[in-house]
């Protein structure tokens, strides 16, 4: 039997592990974005609210856009 790590929050947005060795430039940006995620859902977890809510999907859309963008400045070539 194999066993399997669930990911958490941040990984599973970002698809990455964080526990990866050697990671490139790519996976390390990846890596931070997703550590960002995990401890902004960490926060909205303790307590929540209408605006929080608002905040925190208005959060993590932004983190998105922000690593697509980061991701794609370091892969992009001409």
């Amino acid at each position: 039997m194999k066993e399997v790590q669930e990911k958490n929050f941040g990984e599973d947005i970002f698809g990455i592990d964080t526990s990866i060795e050697n990671p490139t430039d790519v996976e390390k940006v990846k890596i931070m974005f997703a550590e960002i995620a995990e401890r902004i859902k960490n926060n909205y977890a303790e307590e929540r609210s209408p605006v929080k809510s608002l905040l925190f999907d208005h959060a993590i859309g932004e983190l998105v856009n922000a690593e697509l963008s980061v991701v794609k400045l370091l892969t992009y070539k001409l």
